[in-house]
């Protein structure tokens, strides 16, 4: 299974940690960054194949991606040199020929257990399936969606909040047809004057009216999203309480 993680931007909310850095290099702990925890995450739950499209100090990724290769895990990079220009539809526009076979998309600032990919692949049906979440309030920032049971009627940030049923995480597995359907869709979205400025889920919504959108809740599975140098605390302190309620896993090892 192939994984395509999103990791072009510099974000910019969280200067000045990401001045000299892109996001995807913070640290979580004392051993792994954003992109190292992810691949490490991924690789347990079987994902044997990782593309990342890089953009912003792409080369301090690429050596920090350089020495977790190891055999049953190939991963290479996809530069995206529009990054400051184009949203992350613009992202995978430029990764459209890996969506040749099933594959996930990952946005590069979800941090997240093996449990909850492992939980998508075991169980979503959709040709597209969104991985979503569910709480008491949601915030202006949130990528809410409204479900019609599992199935993905919408997603935005700007949905009204008495119809709106969870949130997305920023991991979607594309399967069957999923793969060409989406490809295709970004392709058409692209050559239209608006598509440099759209965040890729605006096609999975529009795919959404075709009724091949599914929905995996992950509720009671611990994550988090960082925009911010406070998101940033939260998901190391997360990862702290992971650890300290059991004996941590090794990382992968870096090849020397």
């Amino acid at each position: 299974m192939k994984a395509v993680i999103l990791s072009a931007g510099q974000g910019s909310r969280l200067l000045p940690l990401t001045e000299d850095r892109p996001k995807c290099l913070l640290p979580l702990d004392d051993a792994r960054t954003v992109i190292e925890w992810q691949i490490q995450e991924l690789a347990r739950c079987g994902i044997d194949e990782v593309v990342v499209v890089l953009g912003f100090h792409a080369e301090q990724v690429e050596a920090v991606l350089a020495k977790l290769v190891r055999p049953g895990l190939a991963i290479r990079t996809i530069y995206n040199p529009f990054y400051k220009l184009a949203d992350n539809l613009g992202s995978c526009w430029l990764a459209r020929h890996e969506m040749d076979r099933d594959f996930m998309v990952v946005n590069g600032d979800t941090v997240f257990e093996a449990a909850i990919p492992e939980r998508l692949l075991a169980t979503a049906t959709a040709p597209i399936t969104v991985t979503i979440d569910r709480k008491g309030d949601y915030e202006s920032d949130d990528m809410k969606v409204v479900l019609d049971g599992s199935r993905l009627v919408d997603i935005g940030k700007t949905l009204a909040l008495d119809v709106v049923n969870g949130e997305s995480i920023g991991m979607l597995l594309f399967k069957g047809e999923g793969p060409r359907l989406f490809a295709d869709a970004t392709e058409r979205a692209m050559r239209t004057q608006e598509g440099l400025k759209w965040w890729y889920l605006r096609v999975i919504a529009q795919l959404a009216r075709e009724n091949v959108v599914g929905s995996v809740s992950i509720e009671g599975l611990d994550w988090g999203e960082i925009d911010y140098p406070t998101d940033l605390q939260h998901v190391q302190k997360m990862i702290a309480g992971w650890q300290q309620g059991r004996r941590q896993r090794p990382a992968l090892r870096a090849v020397t």
